[in-house]
């Protein structure tokens, strides 16, 4: 019941807080020492049940009739920090459990397979859970007129079942005490089951360097500005697809009642699709996998815009859709072990540099997603987007086929042109492999003499 023009502030301003809390993050955890539990899973641990309170008060409703978007506000930059907390370190553990390139692909393949599987959860348990609550259109507003939106939301409260509204309140605070309670035992399992090994990410020295040298020379890498910057124009792509998706289905294709089903047969196709491109990056390398996998969603974003509303149709792209996301998922995820262990053969005096890579990697996940919302949410505001409307104007539906499909199509064949450039191939990758293996065997050999010289002077 907050007003869209507050809504959009709190995400606005939450999304830029969690911007700077992810390099923040990457800093702390650079400068935290080792424990017997680890590095990085007291950060886990000590921070999941804090931000599984702060999503329950996100959403709840607290009885006060001024204060609600300072509650909102706070509570949601408070779980942003938090998840950060988690996310950060959690995806860098992949460099902590192995030196192994090819077990390290294994567990990336396995961790966003689960990941994939994690948002079908999710989205069941939250559409299920809320959409047994009956929110109707409103078939003929009397408002599509008005330009202040707040007069439009008064009318709508006044006409708004109170009933309905408390009904839709527990319902919201249900689903998010049930998530909340995944989130617990998740991060239960992930602490009995999954081990740091201090060895794995470490050449000579046990030291990590400076934070602000470390960050230099990261930003200064060539193959990860690469990786990254064609990261980020295939993850827009695949995030304004996902965020317009809902809308589309509704008024463009007229599947009000199907949404979440097409929705669902994504998210199945990429979970079940996910250790395909595993075995397919294993056999024919990353990069080719890439621009496979990647650029195998293009035709059929094409033909879902061009063709009339048909359901078939509709079903087949979005399982060819959850093929392309299964790739878009792993891959990145999968080809940035490869830029470390190039970075350590480059700079194999400067150590403790894991957490910058994946913090910044996390960062600018998140901020293609605040720019995929910002460009949905300023185009559908200037063609006229009313807000539950049963119907929408003809510039609407327009601009959801421009958002769904021709513009992500732009930003994949960007995206795939700038992986052209990204230099660890499959050749380079096995050279850089031999390398650090010699690199540690003769750092092991050098402190074996170390320690008999040692010997022999005591």
């Amino acid at each position: 019941q907050l007003d869209p023009f507050y809504a959009s502030i709190i995400l606005f301003v939450g999304r830029a807080w969690d911007a700077i809390t992810d390099p923040m993050v990457g800093f702390f955890i650079s400068k935290t020492s080792w424990t017997r539990f680890g590095r990085l899973m007291p950060w886990i641990i000590f921070s999941t049940p804090f931000a599984v309170i702060s999503y329950f008060l996100i959403w709840f409703v607290p009885d006060i009739s001024r204060g609600q978007v300072m509650w909102y506000l706070v509570f949601y930059c408070i779980f942003q920090t938090l998840v950060t907390c988690f996310h950060v370190p959690y995806s860098a553990l992949t460099m902590f459990i192995s030196r192994e390139q090819s077990e390290r692909d294994s567990a990336t393949a396995y961790r966003m397979t689960v990941e994939v599987l994690g948002t079908v959860l999710g989205t069941a348990i939250q559409g299920q859970i809320v959409g047994k609550v009956i929110t109707p259109c409103i078939e003929s507003p009397v408002f599509l007129g008005e330009t202040n939106s707040s007069v439009a939301m008064e009318e709508l409260n006044m006409t708004h079942d109170t009933e309905s509204l408390t009904d839709t309140r527990n319902a919201y605070m249900i689903a998010a005490g049930v998530i909340g309670g995944l989130y617990m035992l998740c991060a239960v399992i992930l602490w009995v089951g999954v081990r740091e090994k201090r060895e794995s990410s470490q050449l000579r020295s046990d030291e990590p360097g400076s934070f602000f040298q470390g960050l230099k020379l990261v930003m200064n890498h060539g193959p990860y500005i690469k990786l990254i910057t064609g990261f980020l124009f295939t993850s827009l792509a695949f995030m304004l697809l996902e965020g317009n998706f809902a809308l589309f289905c509704t008024y463009t294709l007229g599947f009000r009642n199907a949404f979440q089903n097409i929705l669902l047969a994504i998210m199945l196709s990429a979970t079940l699709t996910i250790p395909f491109w595993q075995w397919f990056l294993t056999r024919f390398g990353k990069k080719t996998a890439v621009y496979v996998g990647i650029s195998s969603a293009i035709p059929f974003l094409i033909l879902v815009a061009v063709l009339d509303s048909n359901i078939v149709v509709t079903y087949i792209v979005a399982v060819a859709a959850g093929i392309s996301v299964a790739a878009a998922f792993l891959l990145p995820w999968s080809m940035l072990p490869d830029v470390i262990d190039d970075f350590k053969l480059q700079h194999p005096d400067s150590h403790g540099h894991e957490a910058i890579f994946f913090s910044f990697y996390v960062f600018f996940t998140k901020f293609t997603s605040g720019v995929s919302l910002g460009i949905s949410t300023l185009s559908l505001d200037f063609a006229g987007y009313q807000t539950r409307g049963c119907s929408q104007p003809s510039e609407v539906t327009v601009t959801l086929k421009m958002l769904v499909s021709a513009v992500p199509v732009v930003l994949i064949l960007a995206g795939l042109l700038l992986f052209k450039l990204y230099p660890i191939d499959e050749e380079k990758r096995r050279k850089n492999k031999k390398a650090l293996q010699d690199l540690r065997e003769d750092s092991n050999t050098s402190s074996e003499s170390d320690n008999t010289e040692l010997a022999s002077i005591v």
